[in-house]
């Protein structure tokens, strides 16, 4: 079943999450969440029946019903903390939320919509990225210029590498190989 499409983009400056038809893409909704400054990043429930987002620019997090567009909850994070990227593990079971002020990540109970931990990965993390055999979760340190590797199955860093001369990593994907 396809849940309506969701448009984060356009929102952010606006405070809102606008959910569109996935077929004709047509504005079904826009639901104001004036508490989430800098609506930026992502993920959806298993079961697509919630998405958390990330609030950039607030430190907080808000939880989204998608079958009836409505807001479930505001989960406010750490002083200081700018959350980025959010990803769901492949098992559903945990959440990972990238922050470049607090350099690590935040591990979720996404469903009772409480924080259960952190990992310290490096200077300002920011994306996630999933492995193709849903292995391994890659985290960009734009303010290092490394990326660490997680072992999903352990929660474990296992892994640091630096680009040679130094950059920022942001978003991006993973090739095949």
């Amino acid at each position: 079943t396809l849940f309506p499409y969701t448009t984060l983009f356009r929102s952010e400056a606006q405070k809102s999450i606008d959910f569109r038809d996935p077929h004709t893409f047509a504005l079904q909704k826009r639901l104001s969440v004036p508490q989430c400054g800098g609506v930026d990043h992502a993920d959806f429930a298993p079961d697509g029946s919630y998405m958390i987002v990330t609030c950039e620019f607030v430190g907080k997090l808000v939880k989204v019903d998608l079958r009836n567009h409505t807001l479930l909850g505001i989960l406010p994070l750490d002083k200081g903390a700018m959350p980025q990227d959010i990803k769901i593990a492949p098992d559903g079971k945990v959440w990972y939320v990238a922050d470049m002020m607090r350099n690590g990540v935040y591990t979720l109970d996404g469903d009772n919509f409480k924080i259960t931990g952190f990992i310290p990965t490096g200077k300002a993390a920011h994306g996630l990225f999933i492995s193709r055999d849903s292995k391994l979760m890659y985290i960009s340190n734009r303010g290092e210029g490394s990326i660490s590797t997680m072992d999903l199955a352990t929660g474990q860093l296992i892994k640091k590498w630096y680009i040679p001369g130094g950059g920022s990593p942001d978003m991006g994907g993973l090739n095949v190989d």
